[in-house]
């Protein structure tokens, strides 16, 4: 039994924030579901470093240019095929959790993060064309989100809301949630069947509030906000998930919408490297770690319940925190905007290295 393992007896699943080609053709992919894993996500970055700092696609996109596939085509082609094959190893443990676990996310594309009926159509085509019942399609959280992300749990798609960053965020997509699940009771389908997870950043927002609070002279926060905010979020989600409402759709089979811990690589060294794992520790909850994150956590990192615990001293810290004049909801905002700008970034790169190649391989 290995840390992975401990962890899903205390309700803690495990996915990792990583997919390539030779990841999932090497067999290690499939080693850490033996180890434990339970599921995987991507995202434009992620994607971007697979296919254009390696050279595992190329035969692939060599051939699809030859065959005349435009840049979009080649991309799409590249990507659900690894996102299939990632979900094809998940999907014992999709079927051994009861639809619970074993998800591999796809991101619709970033420039469509302010366009609510452009995310809702391409997560239907990419849910449509990936065709595995353990995919998830991640939507980023911002305005534009709550809308799609209740049309699209309507229809029975699972729904992976990316880039959240604080209660306000997270607030509006739970409610697109109950909202999106509830329309889909009302149309006599199985609500047992639709999954979603809300991903909550982590370690972005110790970066952004230690640099405001090294701005001030204060060192006594860095390194606490972050965690702070997310077990707020977690006491927000008990809160969310309780009540008439709640239970009306949990009896018709509905599973809750589980946080999921995401950017939690440690960005300052000076920090303990499982410092984002070991401290969100707690029931219905998932926390994707990054390749290192991963193997540090199972070489020296804590099982034990945390996100319940301390939470006077975490109100305390936020109190103080404003009470210094730094605005966390205007850190965090930026924070997503700054994350929906990256991933377009690395979208753009990545269609850009696509596109480079296609012309040479078609002369």
């Amino acid at each position: 039994m290995t840390k992975l393992h401990e962890l899903a007896d205390l309700g803690q699943s495990i996915w990792l924030d990583y997919i390539s080609r030779s990841l999932i053709a090497s067999g290690k992919l499939q080693g850490l579901i033996e180890k434990g894993l339970r599921g995987v996500t991507s995202n434009p970055s992620i994607f971007e470093k697979a296919i254009d700092e390696s050279s595992d696609y190329d035969q692939n996109m060599q051939k699809l240019a030859a065959e005349g596939k435009s840049v979009d085509e080649i991309y799409e082609t590249l990507v659900i095929r690894d996102v299939r094959d990632a979900a094809d190893l998940m999907r014992p443990v999709y079927d051994a959790a009861g639809g619970a676990d074993g998800y591999v996310s796809l991101e619709v594309n970033p420039k469509l993060a302010h366009d609510t009926d452009g995310t809702i159509a391409e997560a239907r085509h990419l849910f449509a064309a990936v065709d595995r019942p353990n995919v998830m399609i991640k939507v980023p959280a911002t305005p534009a989100g709550p809308l799609a992300i209740e049309a699209l749990i309507s229809e029975g798609t699972n729904i992976n809301v990316t880039l959240i960053f604080s209660l306000a965020q997270y607030d509006a997509i739970a409610e697109a949630y109950i909202s999106g699940l509830g329309k889909l009771a009302e149309s006599g389908r199985n609500v047992a069947q639709v999954a979603s997870v809300a991903s909550f950043f982590v370690s972005r927002i110790d970066t952004a509030v230690d640099q405001a609070l090294e701005k001030i002279g204060e060192s006594g926060l860095q390194g606490k906000i972050a965690i702070a905010s997310a077990k707020m979020a977690y006491a927000r989600f008990r809160e969310t998930f309780t009540g008439a409402r709640w239970e009306r759709l949990a009896a018709l089979g509905a599973r809750v919408q589980r946080p999921l811990w995401g950017s939690t690589s440690t960005k300052n060294p000076n920090y303990p490297d499982t410092l984002y794992v070991d401290n969100l520790i707690g029931p219905n909850t998932v926390n994707t770690l990054p390749p290192a994150t991963l193997e540090a956590f199972l070489d020296h990192g804590r099982v034990a319940l945390t996100l319940e615990t301390g939470l006077e001293e975490v109100r305390a810290q936020l109190s103080g925190l404003s009470e210094l004049g730094v605005d966390l909801d205007t850190i965090t905002q930026k924070l997503q905007d700054d994350g929906v700008d990256a991933f377009a970034k690395s979208f753009e790169t990545l269609m850009a290295s696509i596109t480079r190649k296609r012309e040479q391989w078609k002369e």
